[in-house]
């Protein structure tokens, strides 16, 4: 597999966890806005995306894999601009968020500082 994004948590906001029970997880870079700082998980927005997101692909939060079902039309730009990307673990074949990464799993896993968040290629 080819990387293809590759950043890490720096913060987590106090309410980061709300969104895990409702099957999705929400980064921002450390520049989030004050409204949603407390709702996200901090990353360094500095990384950038080196291909297109697409179905497919595999998304790994610390060691552990999720294939990639749909991709929102801004995610990627979202994620390369702001650090920015709502994941949702539904296995949905189209994206109903435009900034959305849709995964399959068995439930959302809780990140902490230092954790990493890697998109990677077949």
């Amino acid at each position: 597999m080819t990387e293809i994004y590759r950043t890490t948590v720096t913060e987590v906001g106090p309410e980061a966890g709300s969104f895990i029970a409702q099957g999705m997880l929400v980064t921002f870079g450390e520049e989030a806005p004050d409204a949603l700082r407390e709702f996200c998980f901090l990353v360094d927005a500095s990384a950038r995306t080196t291909a297109d997101l697409q179905a497919g692909q595999v998304l790994v939060l610390d060691g552990e894999q999720y294939p990639i079902t749909a991709v929102g039309s801004v995610a990627r730009q979202n994620l390369d601009n702001l650090g920015h990307v709502t994941v949702i673990v539904d296995g949905q074949k189209s994206a109903y968020m435009h900034g959305a990464i849709h995964v399959e799993g068995e439930e959302v896993p809780r990140l902490e500082v230092g954790s990493t968040f890697v998109i990677e290629q077949l």
